[in-house]
């Protein structure tokens, strides 16, 4: 994968590809690329007026659905139009996050903390009610956009919606830290159960977007530094996406894998296999967090 640049994307003609977040940022690039290269994208976005305005940037085969992955109402609603429409779904980009600041802790409609909802148990819902589309398609898969920042997380069980003694950015490190389990363990179940469907992971390292240095804030004195470095730290957004569209279209890449920037500790540069955490590779972990997931969102699969 030295060098690999979008411009090596295989032809995705024929093929439907869901980027959840796509209106701007990672998801806009990655819309932008899978479109170019063919695919028909939607664009799943909390706000439409927003997604159309990037759809008209975007040249290719594209529609916008509305998607607010803090609402299970919304997830569901989406995902039964969306299986009617694209019985075979061959790739599901799990990419939209939020990142909240200051002291307040946020819920979302279904009464858990914002973070967690949108960057974990949305993508978690969406992604079992679209499973029986993406077994219909021909080699189909799954990416998860995970965080640096999940290596130094960790998750309370006895306190996943973080009401006690709560930090936003100590939040959104646990939210990526369940999405990056998440990931792995869906890659056990899918091999288990004898699927073709593929799971990926992916991070951006430390990338030009509204999201990345705020979620590094709460890492100690250096990641004070690095948040304030902002542009300095950073690389362009066109780079950062990188390792999510390698992970979504190169040839050869199986589930379970894992990919990020090669230099200066996961940070940035060209795209290369990442590192996990020991807890996000932890088998007991992942089927820990499946359960509460199951609880949680009330959609059970695998």
């Amino acid at each position: 994968m030295t060098g690999w640049t979008a411009d090596r994307i295989p032809d995705q003609h024929g093929r439907v590809a869901v980027v959840t977040g796509a209106n701007s940022g990672l998801g806009l690039v990655t819309a932008t690329e899978l479109a170019r290269h063919g695919a028909h994208v939607v664009l799943a976005v909390r706000n439409t007026a927003a997604g159309e305005q990037a759809a008209r940037r975007i040249d290719g085969d594209t529609e916008v659905r509305e998607l607010d992955l803090a609402s299970l109402e919304s997830v569901r609603a989406f995902a039964a139009k969306l299986a009617v429409d694209h019985p075979a779904l061959d790739l599901l980009v799990n990419n939209a996050g939020v990142v909240l600041l200051g002291p307040r802790r946020r819920t979302s409609a279904d009464g858990f903390e914002l973070q967690f909802a949108t960057n974990m148990l949305g993508h978690f819902a969406l992604t079992g009610l679209l499973l029986d589309n993406l077994a219909a398609a021909r080699e189909p898969r799954v990416v998860n956009l995970s965080s640096i920042t999940h290596k130094t997380a960790d998750l309370d069980f006895d306190d996943l919606m973080f009401e006690r003694g709560y930090r936003a950015a100590t939040a959104y490190g646990r939210s990526k830290l369940a999405t990056t389990i998440f990931g792995l363990e869906l890659d056990r179940r899918l091999r288990s159960a004898g699927l073709p469907i593929a799971s990926v992971l992916a991070h951006p390292g430390l990338t030009r977007t509204n999201l990345t240095p705020r979620a590094w804030e709460h890492r100690g004195r250096l990641g004070l530094v690095v948040a304030r470095l902002g542009l300095l730290a950073t690389q362009p957004v066109e780079r950062g996406a990188l390792p999510q569209l390698y992970a979504a279209t190169a040839a050869g890449v199986q589930g379970g894998q894992f990919f990020g920037p090669a230099g200066l500790a996961e940070t940035r540069g060209r795209v290369t296999e990442a590192r996990l955490s020991p807890k996000a590779a932890d088998p007991a972990i992942g089927r820990r967090l499946w359960a509460a997931a199951r609880r949680l969102t009330g959609v059970e699969y695998l």
